[in-house]
């Protein structure tokens, strides 16, 4: 899908948190906090393997989303 086809949605998230993506892309080449987070959200949801299972991440995986999240700032 070419970048001009695809829809675009707004999420809100907390302002602290925004402010602290700005820091972490700060001198690299995402040019925004919303890149960023579609960057992260792209890679949690590459990981999964078998969407048609019952258990969409593995112990490991949810362990590994939940570290990540909490480095984002969510508790």
């Amino acid at each position: 899908m070419k970048k001009n086809d695809m829809k675009f949605t707004t999420i809100s998230i907390p302002t602290q948190l925004v402010e602290k993506i700005k820091k972490k892309i700060s001198g690299t080449g995402i040019h925004s906090p919303s890149a960023y987070v579609t960057f992260i959200l792209r890679q949690i949801l590459s990981e999964t393997k078998d969407s048609d299972s019952k258990e969409i991440f593995s112990k490991e995986e949810e362990t590994a989303i939940k570290k990540r999240l909490s480095s984002l700032g969510y508790k």
